[in-house]
């Protein structure tokens, strides 16, 4: 499940910066990439956590077969400010 949710922030944060890139708006851009950066340090500190769980030697990937509906309820923007991510 960690894999999952770290896979879901990684997907989240290129899209903000997809999105940081199209836009012409520099508030907007930066905004976005704001977003963006929040995302790579939750992907950062949950790959430490997963490698943490890792055997020392061990390189393979671990692999939650849980499927999406058992996962953690969707919780994206839970830790993230909602004066951020709420902008209109």
């Amino acid at each position: 499940m960690m894999i999952q949710r770290c896979h879901k922030w990684r997907q989240k944060r290129k899209q903000y910066m997809d999105q940081a890139r199209q836009t012409s708006d520099e508030i907007e851009r930066e905004r976005l990439m704001q977003a963006a950066e929040h995302y790579g340090r939750i992907v950062n500190a949950e790959q430490g956590k997963i490698d943490s769980t890792r055997a020392p030697g061990d390189k393979t990937p671990v692999v939650d077969d849980a499927p999406e509906s058992e996962s953690a309820p969707d919780d994206d923007d839970a830790a993230f400010p909602d004066f951020i991510t709420n902008i209109k």
